[in-house]
């Protein structure tokens, strides 16, 4: 969720933690390299080596979300055709739990934090990025056009937290 603290929490959280034992690593549109693998691939080979610990800023969860909100971007993803369905979704659920068990089962400890705003909170920080200069490059004109689309990520947000 866009103006919900993830750098801010990322920064706080880990405060006092080596950085030499923490990688932070954040997930942006997808390159035109990463949209040449499938949607998980950018997310495994940024998995940390054991004993590490591996901040992902967004993750493959924004493949439940953002793309499910704007489905015109699965065109982009060369996807065989075949496995765009209607049971994309769900599959894609299945896919995330799959691999988080598998994780899992090889020493990976895996927590989520979702970082959730009300819509009100997060009209007064994007309007706090307008007015402190410090803060004007993390405002995108993006943020309006994805903020109409307020209800339909409610939704998206809803149905994969209980799928996964």
């Amino acid at each position: 969720m866009d103006a919900a603290g993830k750098d801010s929490a990322i920064k706080s959280v880990f405060e006092g933690v080596n950085p030499q034992g923490c990688e932070v690593s954040s997930f942006k549109q997808p390159s035109t390299r990463e949209l040449d693998h499938d949607y998980m691939w950018r997310a495994m080979i940024a998995l940390p080596e054991r004993g590490r610990i591996g901040i992902f800023n967004r993750s493959y969860y924004e493949e439940c979300l953002v793309v499910r909100v704007h489905p015109e971007v699965l065109d982009k993803q060369k996807i065989p055709k075949k496995l765009v369905t209607k049971n994309i979704w769900r599959e894609r659920f299945e896919d995330i739990s799959a691999i988080e068990r598998y994780l899992s089962r090889n020493g990976t400890m895996i927590l989520k934090f979702f970082l959730h705003v009300s819509k009100e909170e997060q009209r007064r920080r994007f309007l706090d990025r307008l007015e402190e200069p410090a803060k004007y490059w993390k405002f995108s004109m993006a943020d309006i056009s994805e903020r109409q689309l307020w209800a339909k990520y409610q939704a998206a947000y809803q149905d994969m937290i209980h799928h996964t």
